[in-house]
């Protein structure tokens, strides 16, 4: 039995829920997705058998696929936040690791495109840690 992982967008506008398992995560350090999220790589969760239902707001959500690649990302038309996308390609769900609203249940598989890292993106854990804002 699959358990339902239930996601939205940061404004709430979108909600929707994934019934299935979860193949891979990839972290992928590409240039498309440094562009994608405007950081250091994207974290998005793989599956060709899970299911994606739209609980909420389906009609804010807008895919945009880069010309002449395989690359997608969707996302919500109120506040921009990543969302699921179903690859018109197949049948390859991507789930962006953040829009969940629950832990992640695997851990990540790989670092994906390590020769387009940015170029501060190392030795990350040595510099100073807040848990919240600092002052």
């Amino acid at each position: 039995m699959h358990r339902i992982k239930p996601g939205a967008c940061l404004c709430g506008a979108v909600q929707f829920e994934i019934e299935g398992d979860f193949d891979a995560f990839y972290l992928c350090h590409c240039q498309r997705c440094q562009k994608d999220t405007g950081s250091a790589h994207a974290a998005n969760l793989f599956s060709t058998t899970a299911t994606l239902r739209w609980l909420s707001g389906q009609e804010k959500v807008n895919t945009f696929t880069l010309p002449s690649t395989r690359h997608q990302k969707s996302f919500c038309t109120v506040c921009g936040a990543a969302l699921p996308t179903l690859q018109s390609q197949g049948n390859l769900l991507v789930v962006p690791a953040g829009s969940l609203n629950q832990a992640v249940d695997i851990p990540p598989t790989a670092h994906l495109f390590t020769s387009s890292k940015a170029h501060w993106d190392h030795d990350l854990q040595e510099i100073p840690m807040y848990s919240k804002l600092p002052e």
